[in-house]
């Protein structure tokens, strides 16, 4: 959420900004900026009430011992007055505290300024390119590698539960937890501590990290006791430092966690979400990171890296996005998308978001640092896939389908305990 000072310092900054996502802002920071002004002002309204009150009941003891009862007794009934304007008060800026923060839900982060101008995914800029992107000689799509070899059982999950939930067997069960190991180890080893999150979540921290009430339709939700099911583990790990102060000293904070991630797609049909393009339920390992703001690009940059090196070590062919203003999400302010090579299908498939959000998780969380120098900031959050694993699999099995076997990249043979599967 942006903070209200900033838009207030920087109106015309943050509509052109805003421009970048294909919204007109100015109706809306206009409404924001005049119920900040009510609240405000009804805010130094009820302060000097208050203050007011006080002096009046402090003076009506001694009006008394002086007996200047009708003075005491006016004093008392100025009181009563004063009381009752204050009640109204009260509730009137708590109706506007709401109002705000309701306007200010609806505003999506402003993107960071080397953000492309664009509509959509045809207008994100590739930053680079890492191998070849070549036509295989046995072009196989991954459902039916699955199928044939017998790791993925999507008729079985669509039985259990319905489409969008694939049950892994045999060899495809074992390659799915290699990859996870293999995430968490790489992620320990730049420095990320693990994390064992829960996998529903309150309100509370849907709001705070952005999916509430954007993503509210895309959410899984049991009703009965009011909690979601993740979309991704960035939502708990990040909330783990919801309403705290964290002093200079602790930052950066690195957490890694796997998850099981749930999403509803509503309204996604057609090729693109056959076999494991786009599922209900999937695995992946998110990493996430508390950070100073002087430092949160470096340290983006550093995470991309860190993706990089997953799908470098898994052989991958893959290329990397700068995302366009109207593909990023709603709180964002700068994502990398990496996306690796489907030789079977002959696209590209995302496998990861990189994301800095700046303040903008964080002024909802409430998540602030505390400087050496006593100083209070908010801090910046930054999360990104490390890996999520439906489109890796698919590559996997694609790109390294000879017509008689699939090879195992040889850095997950330690993991799988098999170099092939035939």
């Amino acid at each position: 959420m942006l903070h209200i000072a900033h838009i207030r310092e920087n109106r015309q900054a943050v509509i052109d900004a805003l421009k970048k996502r294909n919204i007109d802002a100015a109706a809306v920071v206009d409404e924001v900026l005049d119920v900040d002004e009510q609240r405000r002002s009804t805010q130094q309204a009820l302060d000097g009430n208050l203050a007011e009150a006080k002096k009046v009941a402090a003076e009506i003891g001694m009006l008394f011992k002086q007996g200047k009862t009708d003075e005491a007794n006016a004093a008392r009934a100025r009181t009563g007055d004063l009381k009752q304007l204050n009640q109204e008060l009260d509730g009137k800026l708590k109706e506007l505290e709401l109002k705000m923060t309701s306007l200010l839900s609806s505003i999506p982060n402003t993107p960071h300024e080397s953000v492309p101008a664009g509509k959509d995914s045809e207008d994100n800029e590739v930053v680079r390119t890492h191998g070849e992107a070549t036509p295989l000689a046995h072009k196989t799509p991954h459902w039916e590698l699955t199928t044939r070899y017998g790791l993925i059982d999507f008729e079985t999950g669509v039985k259990i539960t319905g489409a969008g939930f694939p049950i892994y067997t045999g060899k495809g069960a074992k390659l799915q937890r290699a990859l996870i190991q293999f995430f968490l180890d790489e992620a320990e080893a730049a420095g990320f501590t693990e994390v064992i999150p829960p996998l529903l979540i309150n309100a509370a921290s849907g709001f705070g990290t952005g999916q509430l009430p954007d993503k509210d339709g895309q959410m899984y939700h049991a009703t009965e006791d009011d909690l979601f099911l993740i979309p991704t583990a960035e939502v708990p790990i990040t909330n783990m430092y919801r309403d705290e102060m964290i002093d200079e000293d602790r930052l950066p904070i690195k957490n890694a966690g796997y998850t099981p991630c749930f999403r509803r797609e509503a309204g996604s049909y057609g090729k693109d979400v056959r076999g494991l393009n786009r599922l209900h339920q999937f695995d992946k390992v998110e990493i996430v990171q508390i950070q100073k703001p002087e430092l949160s690009y470096a340290t983006l940059e550093l995470m991309v890296t860190h993706v990089e090196s997953l799908l470098q070590k898994l052989e991958l062919p893959y290329r990397v996005l700068r995302l366009c203003g109207g593909d990023m999400g709603f709180t964002s302010a700068l994502t990398f998308d990496l996306e690796v090579f489907s030789g079977g299908q002959d696209r590209w498939l995302e496998v990861s978001s990189v994301s800095n959000f700046e303040t903008y998780q964080a002024n909802r969380m409430k998540l602030r640092i505390k400087r050496k120098d006593g100083k209070k900031e908010l801090a910046h959050t930054l999360n990104g896939s490390a890996l999520a694993l439906p489109r890796i699999m698919a590559a996997l099995l694609e790109n390294n389908y000879d017509g008689e076997q699939i090879r195992i990249p040889s850095v997950l043979v330690p993991y799988t305990k098999f170099d092939s599967i035939q």
